[in-house]
């Protein structure tokens, strides 16, 4: 085992004013968050280059490997929470220790789901609505099988800054993911486009070196599949640095090759911690893939809209996120330092920082519906999709504040450990509350895919209610470590 970790660049988050290490802490989140996003959108945009067959085909894909990832993110959490509550307890020489035995574990886990994902992908893309033998299938089995192959290097990342997060450190995890943005938003249109009606080259009036390159080599590009190589490429360069990162002990946290060798004790602590938060946040993309499925019964248009629509909300709730995961760090060390007082204080102020926030972004996006998804669609079927797609921003996109909140109020359950807790509310907003309405304004009401919009709104304003009055109850704070040396674990997981 190593020793005691540095300081690193980590955010003091358990002493003075909370407002301003809060913000400190989250808003490299939110950034890193933006960046995130800034894969699926550049594979969107260049994708959308290729036609309707081609968004639609990400649509579909999505669902499905979103689903896989959010499967074993969830264990993430586990890291998360036992860097920082062991850090505000004081055990910092158990940090390390429960950091390499995280990573051993998802990463492990991950390879599981990459196997699993890649031989279940044309039966999984059948169930959410894709039909056999089209074009769309067709697509969407090629990209969704690249991307699978790819799953072990997301993950090397996503728990590399998941404990950084716990430790206080989220500049380094957000210069990382620079880093992978950049590259591949270089190599996105070569290997989508190759050299052949290639708008990058369109645009900078190189298009004789494109015709010059294309007559040299016949290379057109990889399609869809370009896109996932792109990302997994990126991908896999980012997680060897920061691998290197924790073994050179430059970011605060120092691992020893001994670090990665599991024991039951502590792959049991980040199950109890990390099944929950898995569920969890599978949750969201599985409710995704049933909406999707329940759009697919309004049309083709309507799929590839609502993917559309989709990767915009996720931009537009990214500062929640972000502030969520901030929250974690805040709760999950003032819980260990016994400050449960201080963590509900964190809570409270992200809470109000971005209802005000997103309030603003509602009102941007409410009346720019229309000019917005046409960034992200081209071809013939292009006005029916844009219609539909400027309906989705302007249903959903006046709930996006009881969103935000509810992340928020998540993040705090997931901080103290009561990751059962948010399992439970995922659960209830994400599917529950979700799913039975929408399909009865669709097959009932014959409301089409205005009825899946309707029933998104309604169930976000009603989760963040229910959430909310149990938080007020303030029993979500007993999910702390412990500081007697036998112990040095979170107590529990449990709600």
């Amino acid at each position: 085992m190593s020793g005691a970790p540095g300081p690193g660049r980590a955010v003091n988050i358990t002493d003075g004013p909370i407002l301003k290490p809060l913000l400190v802490l989250s808003i490299p989140i939110v950034l890193t968050n933006m960046l995130q996003v800034a894969y699926n959108l550049a594979d969107t945009f260049w994708v959308g280059r290729l036609g309707q067959d081609a968004v639609s085909a990400l649509s579909f894909s999505w669902a499905i490997v979103f689903l896989i990832i959010t499967l074993a993110a969830g264990f993430t959490v586990a890291g998360t929470v036992l860097v920082a509550q062991n850090k505000g307890a004081g055990n910092l020489d158990r940090i390390s220790d429960v950091a390499g035995q995280t990573i051993a574990f998802v990463v492990a886990l991950s390879v599981v789901f990459s196997v699993v994902g890649y031989a279940l992908a044309p039966w999984l893309l059948q169930l959410i609505g894709a039909t056999p033998g089209t074009e769309v299938f067709r697509l969407s089995i090629t990209y969704t099988r690249t991307m699978f192959l790819g799953i072990p290097f997301v993950f090397a990342f996503f728990i590399f800054q998941s404990l950084l997060q716990g430790w206080g450190d989220t500049k380094t995890p957000l210069y990382l993911m620079l880093l992978g943005v950049i590259l591949n938003v270089v190599i996105d249109p070569f290997l989508i486009l190759g050299f052949q009606d290639n708008l990058l080259f369109e645009v900078t009036g190189l298009t004789t070196l494109q015709s010059n390159l294309y007559a040299a080599t016949e290379f057109g590009g990889f399609g869809v599949q370009g896109a996932a190589i792109a990302t997994i490429t990126a991908r896999g360069i980012g997680a060897v640095i920061a691998v290197g990162l924790l073994l050179s002990g430059r970011v605060g946290i120092h691992l020893a090759p001994s670090d990665f060798v599991l024991t039951r004790e502590t792959v049991s602590k980040i199950f109890t911690i990390g099944a929950p938060a898995s569920i969890e946040m599978s949750t969201q993309s599985f409710g995704i893939t049933v909406m999707t499925a329940l759009v697919a019964l309004a049309g083709a248009e309507a799929v590839a809209a609502f993917g559309i629509g989709t990767r915009i909300t996720s931009l537009v709730v990214l500062p929640a996120l972000g502030l969520a995961r901030g929250t974690e760090t805040a709760v999950g060390q003032n819980l260990g330092a016994k400050q449960a007082g201080r963590a509900k204080q964190a809570v409270f102020a992200s809470a109000g920082i971005i209802a005000g926030v997103l309030v603003v972004i509602s009102v941007l996006v409410y009346f720019n519906a229309a000019t917005i998804v046409s960034i992200f669609i081209t071809g013939q079927e292009a006005a029916t999709v844009i219609a539909i797609g400027a309906d989705y921003l302007r249903v959903v996109g006046v709930t996006y504040v009881f969103l935000g909140v509810f992340y928020v109020v998540q993040g705090a359950y997931r901080g103290s450990g009561s990751t059962r807790l948010a399992m439970i509310f995922g659960i209830i907003g994400l599917i529950v509350l979700r799913v039975p309405p929408a399909y009865a304004l669709v097959a009932w009401f014959d409301m089409g895919a205005m009825g899946v919009w309707y029933g998104i709104a309604t169930a976000n304003v009603l989760i963040v209610m229910l959430s909310g009055v149990y938080f007020l109850r303030g029993t979500w704070t007993e999910g702390v470590v412990d500081r007697e040396r036998g112990a040095q674990e979170v107590t529990h997981g449990g709600d």
